[in-house]
């Protein structure tokens, strides 16, 4: 039986916070943005909380029937960029804001964003995979795959590229199988981990 995929609401909202809540626990750029399994579990919410907020205003959430994923997406149009951080890659007091919003004493909330919008390409409109989170008892299951396949195939239909940033190497080979490569040089966190710009370009039907 396939995955059945269909376009979070407003409604989804609690349910995509905790799932990005739960995947992200462990993940080594959450780690590195919150360190300290206490500091992480009473606050990494609330950015996944503003990730969503930004997403369902200006993009796309899709989430399985069962909700046990979802996957964050934003149309960026040529000569643009998302800044990773909460909107227009042209709005440097984004990453500054978010931290303000979320965790005002943490400078690593707005330095993630701003060293994102850095590495993340422009030119040429694509689709972004912000983010994507499979509930931690469900994972390995093809439900990711699913998420992004489903994305693929229309940019596949409509010959557009596809961008996101692979934030551990277990992703970064997912990526890797679906077609996406290493865009540029990996970015190193300072005294961090390291995240891998992908990009996708589309596939022709074969003839």
């Amino acid at each position: 039986m396939g995955v059945v995929i269909r376009t979070a609401g407003e409604g989804d909202r609690e349910l995509v916070v905790r799932l990005l809540d739960d995947a992200f626990q462990d993940d080594p750029v959450s780690g590195w943005v919150f360190p300290g399994d206490a500091y992480r579990r009473a606050t990494h919410h609330r950015l996944m909380a503003a990730f969503t907020d930004l997403v369902l205003a200006e993009g796309r959430i899709d989430v399985t029937e069962d909700g046990a994923a979802c996957a964050l997406w934003l149309s960026v149009p040529a000569d643009d960029h998302a800044d990773g951080a909460g909107g227009d890659g042209a709005d440097d007091d984004g990453p500054a804001r978010l931290r303000a919003a979320v965790d005002p004493d943490n400078e690593r909330v707005e330095l993630i964003g701003r060293l994102t919008a850095g590495v993340h390409p422009s030119g040429r409109a694509h689709a972004y995979l912000w983010m994507i989170a499979v509930a931690p008892g469900r994972q390995g299951e093809g439900l990711g795959t699913a998420l992004i396949e489903s994305v693929l195939d229309r940019c596949d239909r409509e010959d557009l590229p596809a961008y996101l940033e692979a934030s551990s190497d277990r992703s970064r080979r997912l990526y890797e199988r679906l077609g996406f490569t290493l865009t540029g040089r990996p970015l190193d966190l300072p005294d961090g981990p390291r995240m891998w710009p992908m990009w996708r370009e589309p596939r022709r039907p074969a003839r």
